[in-house]
């Protein structure tokens, strides 16, 4: 869509849990980004109000507003399809230079959610975390809307880096009495 001109506002919606690797494709093509909270409610709506054309969640629900305004794997596939084609290149050859990176995300059942995300230590944890990860990986807190859990998720480039940084927030959140028993 950016070869041929028609990527709005040069410009891709995603949501907080897409993976860093899309993010660094991005930015190696000088593609923009913003980022929702999860849900293709919030893409779309994100979409509409910036005038954005292209947008979706790691899950793969991909909305291409020209076409749709929720998340459609039929019309994913096509579109795809449509790029295989023209490119006269293999998908696996087309996404070739884009690297997923290891995420590791952990539930963690709490007393209280915004208390166990606001706690000072816990902020002071997760900055550390983001400070070490540097621009090779990040991390995230998210409280859940249904559940009394807080979801903690790192993206690094191997996966024990992701385990160890994961735990140790969930240490400190334990130490701090937010765990539920």
């Amino acid at each position: 869509m950016k070869e041929q001109g028609t990527l709005k506002n040069n410009k891709v919606v995603t949501t907080i849990m897409s993976n860093f690797g899309l993010y660094k494709a991005f930015e190696r093509e000088g593609i923009e980004y913003e980022k929702t909270a999860v849900g293709d409610k919030y893409v779309y709506e994100n979409m509409l109000a910036n005038g954005n054309c292209l947008g979706g969640e790691q899950s793969g629900h991909i909305i291409f507003s020209k076409h749709a305004t929720t998340g459609d794997g039929i019309l994913t596939s096509l579109k795809v399809m449509e790029v295989i084609l023209e490119k006269k290149e293999s998908l696996g050859k087309l996404v070739s230079e884009l690297e997923i990176y290891p995420q590791v995300l952990k539930n963690v059942h709490v007393h209280d959610k915004t208390a166990a995300q606001d706690d000072e230590a816990v902020k002071a944890e997760v900055e550390k975390v983001a400070e070490s990860l540097g621009n090779s990986g990040r991390i995230l807190l998210r409280q859940s809307g249904t559940e009394p859990v807080v979801r903690v998720m790192v993206e690094a480039a191997d996966l024990n880096t992701c385990e160890n940084y994961v735990d140790q927030v969930i240490e400190v959140m334990k130490e701090k009495g937010h765990l539920l028993s």
